[in-house]
Order: C-alpha cells, then structure tokens, then sequence
C-alpha cells in the first residue's frame, strides 16, 4: 500500500497549526505572552486611573466603565494562549509594537520566521483596510 501524503506537510511546508513546540520553546513562549499581556494591563490600568481622577458626574463613570468593558474585550480578542494560535498572537503583538522579536530569542527559526510573515501579513492589511 502506497503512503498518502500528510496534508500537513505536502510540498515540504508545515502549517502552522502542526508545529511542534519544544519544553524549552514554551517557556519562551509563556514569558514572552506573559510580558507583552502585563504591558497591556500596565497601560490600562494607568488609563483608567487617569479617567477616575477626572471623575465628577455619572458621565464620566459610565465613560470609565465602557473603557473597561471595550479594553477587556480587546485583550480577550489579542491575547490567545492556544499553541495552535501563538503564531498568529505573536505576528499581531510584534506588528502592534507590543512585543518585539528579541522577546521571542530562542524560539525555533520556522517559528520565527512564521511569526514576521504574519506580522508583515498584518500590516499589509491594516494599510488597504
């Protein structure tokens, strides 16, 4: 019997739903998510300190509260911690500036080189949107 070829693995590419991550590669990786996602928290919560100093009528509450709600919406939307969407995370948080390559030293160079393409991907979409 004939061996059919590995859809995930025809003309010698490897999608990246089918990579392999290494012991070591996951922590890098964690770290790396971990920073970027502290960050973000960072920068909220500094915004919404500001926003309740300035707080003087029910307006300005519910303006805080809608800040919240929208940036905790957009956070669940990044921050996606499936090994089987971390390239896909990782190409958005670079080319958003909120991580960069140097953070993500010691992955492998397919995982890397993943990573850029979907960054510059991404770019190149938000520059025709």
């Amino acid at each position: 019997m004939a061996n059919s070829p590995n859809p995930a693995n025809q003309d010698g590419y490897t999608t990246v739903r089918d990579l392999k991550w290494s012991h070591a590669e996951k922590i890098i990786a964690r770290k790396a998510f971990n920073q970027a996602l502290e960050r973000e928290f960072e920068m909220v919560i500094s915004e919404a300190k500001q926003m309740a100093a300035k707080i003087e009528q029910p307006s300005d509450l519910w303006e805080l509260e809608g800040y919240l709600t929208h940036s905790r919406k957009e956070i669940d939307r990044r921050y996606d911690y499936r090994y089987s969407m971390l390239i896909f995370v990782f190409g958005n948080l670079v080319r958003e500036g909120r991580l960069s390559e140097e953070e993500l030293h010691g992955l492998a160079e397919d995982k890397l080189a993943h990573i850029r393409s979907y960054a510059t991907l991404f770019s190149r979409l938000d520059s025709v949107a």
